[in-house]
């Protein structure tokens, strides 16, 4: 892809976050237009990776990006855990700085190829403006629902209502990306299947080409790990919040899975660490 199609590709993708973030369409139109502008990344990703194979080209760069997360209402380590979850489902790596229960900004630190760090820039505001705009509207129809069953104080329905926002938030982030890494896999699938294809007839030279952008796609899994260790070596493993609300987490799933419309089938999400303030 040359530098003015991949400079088109990026405003259009910005285009479709810009009416997906829109007050004036509707959720399913939101979801929608997030979807496409995913999708559009993932393509992108998959075809450059078959470019650089068939010119025999270098895989792409492995890089670092930094991500603030707000503390506000006290669910940063919720946003932490879905954002690196989203991370994780386009092979990045994730450590964390300042993960603490107060109500301030954390850093997730994101390692991963310099496409799918270019995908994650444009991609997360986005999704965590609906993944946030969804958590508010739904706990407070939680609480006005629970506050019509019995006489709830004012201390236990707050409480109730941090316990579904963050499980609500940590579900949330965990649905989409089992759509994101799922629609990778079928078009790193298709390109596959097109790679055998289009090799029956051809020499051995080309047939090599064909096959090297999947090969390049899965080494990407492993030199983004190996490069993540060599930064972090040795980090603390991320602690869960022990609160939990079933409710807020099945709430929160389902929002996930519709704000990527097109993309079928969960698979399991990754891990992220903590930083020591030091590092």
């Amino acid at each position: 892809m040359t530098e003015a199609a991949r400079q088109k590709m990026v405003e259009r993708v910005r285009g479709l976050l810009r009416m997906a973030e829109d007050p004036s369409v509707t959720d399913a139109e939101s979801q929608a237009f997030t979807t496409k502008a995913a999708e559009l990344m993932t393509r992108h990703a998959i075809e450059e990776a078959e470019a650089r194979a068939e010119r025999g080209e270098a895989p792409d760069a492995i890089s670092r990006m930094d991500h603030t997360v707000s503390g506000v209402g006290g669910h940063g380590k919720a946003r932490v855990r879905a954002l690196a979850d989203i991370a994780a489902a386009y092979g990045c790596q994730s450590a964390v700085r300042g993960n603490t229960a107060e109500n301030t900004e954390r850093t997730i630190i994101l390692v991963g190829t310099v496409n799918a760090l270019e995908a994650l820039r444009l991609l997360l505001p986005s999704i965590s403006n609906q993944m946030e705009a969804s958590a508010k509207f739904m706990s407070s129809s939680h609480i006005s629902d629970i506050r019509e069953l019995r006489n709830y104080t004012r201390s236990e329905l707050e409480t109730e209502r941090k316990r579904y926002y963050r499980s609500f938030v940590r579900a949330y982030g965990q649905a989409v990306a089992e759509r994101i890494r799922e629609f990778r896999a079928r078009m790193q699938q298709m390109s596959e299947q097109q790679g055998s294809e289009d090799s029956e007839g051809a020499t051995e030279g080309e047939e090599t080409s064909s096959r090297g952008a999947d090969l390049v796609l899965r080494e990407d899994v492993h030199r983004v790990r190996e490069e993540f260790h060599k930064q972090f070596p040795q980090l603390r493993k991320h602690r869960p919040e022990r609160t939990h609300s079933p409710a807020g987490y099945r709430a929160g799933y389902r929002r996930g899975h519709q704000a990527v419309l097109d993309l079928e089938t969960p698979v399991s999400s990754g891990e992220t660490c903590t930083l020591a303030d030091k590092d």
